[in-house]
């Protein structure tokens, strides 16, 4: 592959129905045609390139500019946008039936909100199900040549969902009137989306008429991703109505005056502003570099149907000891034709039960594989209700319940939200064919008997489930003033910092956690109450980087003070975590408030320090941090930093740190689906201020891993790996699982949930190796139905606001007296 252009990757990429990859000699021709010519917007040496490139587009799709015209757009969302604008709706008028907007279930989420603007216009839209036109029960005898009424039917050539084609063969039985959507007379337009499609078929324009195709150029070849094209066929081109004009759209126009006339060529028309000119020329490159690597798209057509059958074959005969299967497959077909259906493949997977194992679940797994792949609906809702089971009423009570489209809410009352999908592009190979598949086998092996064939040794590991403790009830009143009575007491001896018990006993000044009743709602307690006690604290002040273990510290406005204020980033700004960079484990950063420095040591470098105070940096907003997704601005540590860790990664890096006037909220919702009363303000951690992690449910976790792995681990190790702030000690494993709210001294904290923990508990924080069998055994032996990792961390949110809100006047008074002064740092 690399002689034809081709660069392997180290990872296994399945996710090319998303995006395909781009190959390394489209971006060297691109970049050399760019170094050696100048283009402008309105140069000569632009216009001819863009006429080429319209001309490499039509011949790709064998047809000519006699028949079509190749509007611009950002992509196919922005196309579909522009028909439901221009086409020449005929709206409801006096009960005489208007134009009808008619699309089929199994349509991306951006043709299903052409609904939207359709129903503005006062026109009827109409959702078709696949079936009652694959059944022929939307067949219509004969043709209406009197009504002339415009309806516009959409559907796509290739499901993103699960790869099933439909018939090419519509386009002209609906056009001719042979075939209708709906029984409303009147001349039918159809709307081929054929972004999935043309990614790994060739669609043949001279053929199949449709009137509108939308494409999408990064799905074809992978770059340039913000540049993709409407083909409209000339015979309606020219009935489009245009609502707005802008830049170079106008032939001419007045101020002053209702006065516009628009320009004669429909493209220009429509090409509202600069289009992207330099991405044209990337289009042409990229259909040259894929003709001459792959030879054609029919090429790519029987390459990637090979690589999708193999997979399905083998997919669908794996199972467990039972006899249960390892996956359930979501397909309208048996992959025996190309020409029904696409390299894609959507599934869930399975327990030996029969119970799905949740995508998120999966999709994490498949990381410590280096699998890139997707998860959830796919901006597909109708197929993906269709497929598995979801109704609209659990649609809604899934949102209520706290679950929207791209989270990580994979399973709700053990029913899957969503599902997995692997596809194929002109790269793949088989060995990620095999690659996927030792993945999926792993799966199974790792927590149950699967039998792979008949001539393998079937393996049946020991499973452990853990019980948990029934619910008891008490007077929620009287404990509340109980507990709020008490923490005015010990008000008057605690400050604004937590403690760990140590290795000595607890005193009046080192305060212990008190969970009444009315707070947990899980365990049975005598009198309502439960002490638990505290023993270790740890901060992170370098995100990814060792932890600082501390026996008292001060409470900030973002959690422990000084707690992930800082991050390492790539020269993009973009934030370096352990997963991709697990040395990062082996940096000790120490905090030192009398010296207002932090000290960074590692083996091999000399001790650096950076200031507490936020001076001494220029002010940068980082491009894209991984923290959440969300940008954040920083203040960068310097030269001397910088060098310090790019000489200890081997890598080009710098020290930034969250600057204090910059506020992120946490978007996180708690376990119940609902949010928090009180939005807490984060610093560089992901999701919440605090995690919490219980010695004793670790204990019992131990136990099983080494059982399972065969492999000896420390506690206090498998504690570094976890990452919390907060080590506890409880009488019982993971009774932390049903906790809502815990108090520490005279602090209040909220559980907003589990963690769902990522890959950086595969890493031992002492030696900075990785073992992903780690994660993979951990994931089986402890609910994996529900969460990827154990629940034995719990996100706090600190709600002491919101607890004063509840006191009396005079209680609060008081209380408000006995609180220390605020720390210096904020």
């Amino acid at each position: 592959c690399q002689t034809r252009g081709v660069t392997l990757l180290s990872f296994t990429y399945l996710d090319h129905a998303g995006a395909t990859l781009y190959p390394e000699s489209l971006l060297k021709a691109f970049t050399d045609d760019l170094s050696t010519n100048v283009y402008g917007k309105v140069k000569l040496n632009n216009i001819i390139k863009k006429v080429q490139g319209i001309s490499r587009i039509l011949q790709h799709f064998n047809t000519t500019i006699e028949d079509y015209t190749v509007i611009f757009t950002s992509g196919s969302t922005a196309s579909f946008k522009l028909i439901a604008e221009a086409f020449p709706w005929v709206p409801e008028n006096l009960g005489k039936p208007g134009s009808r907007f008619c699309y089929l279930t199994d349509n991306h989420t951006s043709v299903v909100g052409m609904r939207v603007i359709t129903t503005a216009k006062n026109v009827v839209f109409v959702p078709v199900k696949p079936n009652d036109m694959l059944s022929g029960a939307n067949i219509v005898k004969g043709k209406d040549n009197d009504c002339s009424t415009p309806h516009l039917f959409c559907y796509p050539a290739q499901s993103n969902f699960s790869g099933v084609k439909y018939p090419l063969a519509w386009i002209e039985e609906i056009q001719c009137g042979k075939l209708s959507p709906t029984e409303v007379k009147g001349k039918w337009f159809v709307l081929l989306d054929a972004a999935s499609y043309t990614s790994t078929s060739p669609l043949d324009l001279s053929i199949h008429q449709a009137d509108f195709i939308p494409l999408s150029f990064y799905k074809i070849f992978g770059f340039p991703t913000g540049i993709g094209a409407l083909l409209v066929k000339n015979e309606i081109a020219s009935c489009l109505r245009k609502t707005f004009f802008g830049g170079g759209t106008a032939a001419a126009y007045l101020a002053e005056e209702d006065f516009y006339s628009p320009r004669q060529s429909v493209a220009e028309r429509f090409e509202d502003g600069t289009v992207s000119f330099l991405d044209i020329i990337a289009v042409k490159h990229g259909f040259d570099v894929l003709e001459k690597i792959t030879g054609g798209m029919e090429n790519i057509k029987q390459h990637t149907f090979a690589l999708a059958h193999h997979t399905y074959s083998v997919l669908s005969t794996l199972k467990y000891a039972n006899g249960a299967p390892l996956v359930r497959i979501y397909s309208d077909t048996d992959f025996s034709n190309s020409d029904i259906q696409g390299p894609i493949i959507n599934f869930n997977v399975l327990d030996e039960n029969g119970d799905t194992i949740g995508y998120s679940q999966v999709d994490k797994l498949a990381g410590l594989y280096n699998i890139h792949m997707r998860t959830g609906c796919f901006c597909n809702t109708g197929a993906c209700q269709q497929h598995l089971g979801i109704s609209h009423d659990d649609i809604k009570k899934n949102l209520q319940a706290g679950h929207v489209c791209g989270d990580d809410i994979d399973l709700i009352d053990g029913h899957p939200t969503g599902s997995v999908r692997i596809s194929f592009g002109y790269m793949s190979t088989f060995e990620d064919v095999q690659a996927f598949l030792k993945f999926i086998i792993s799966i199974g092996l790792s927590a149950f008997n699967l039998v792979k064939s008949p001539c393998q040794t079937e393996i049946v590991p020991k499973i452990t489930s853990f019980p948990r403790q029934n619910s008891n009830t008490c007077d929620e009143k009287n404990v509340t003033e109980q507990h709020l009575e008490r923490n005015l007491q010990l008000s008057h001896h605690y400050t604004s910092v937590v403690k760990p018990e140590g290795n000595v006993h607890l005193t009046k000044s080192w305060p212990e956690i008190n969970i009444p009743k009315v707070f947990t709602n899980s365990v049975e307690v005598p009198n309502c109450r439960k002490t638990i006690t505290i023993t270790n604290i740890y901060l992170y002040p370098i995100k990814s980087c060792a932890a600082f273990e501390v026996m008292q510290w001060p409470i900030g406005n973002q959690g422990l003070l000084y707690d992930r204020n800082w991050m390492v980033t790539n020269q993009n700004g973009v934030c370096i975590t352990q997963k991709q960079e697990p040395r990062l484990c082996l940096i000790q950063p120490l905090i030192d408030l009398e010296q207002n420095v932090m000290i960074i040591k590692a083996e091999g470098m000399n001790p650096i320090s950076v200031s507490l105070e936020e001076d001494g940096g220029t002010l940068t907003e980082i491009c894209q941090s991984k923290v959440c997704s969300h940008r954040v601005q920083t203040y960068d540590c310097g030269e001397q930093l910088a060098d310090w860790f790019t000489k200890f990664l081997g890598r080009q890096c710098r020290l930034i740190r969250q600057s204090s006037a910059f506020k992120r909220n946490s978007s996180m919702k708690n376990k119940k689906g609902g949010i928090p009363a009180v939005i807490p303000s984060l610093s560089l951690v992901n999701e919440a201020q605090y995690l919490l992690i219980n010695m004793t449910s670790i204990l019992q976790l131990r136990e099983q891993v080494t059982t399972s792995l065969g492999e000896s681990f420390l506690p206090q190790e498998l504690i570094y790996r976890f990452r919390a702030n907060i080590v506890i000690r409880t009488n019982e494993p993971f009774e932390e699982d049903l906790w809502d709210q815990i108090a520490i001294g005279p602090l209040h904290f909220r559980v907003l949930g589990p963690c769902h923990r990522c890959l950086v508990i595969c890493i031992n924080q002492q030696t900075g190796q990785r073992n992903k069998d780690f994660l993979q055994r951990l994931s089986s032996i402890r609910d994996r139905k529900v969460s990827l990792l154990i629940c034995v961390f719990v996100y706090l949110s600190h709600l002491f606001i919101l607890f004063l809100n509840c006191l009396s006047p005079s209680k609060l008074n008081s209380l408000c007296k006995a609180l220390p002064p605020a720390p210096k740092k904020p």
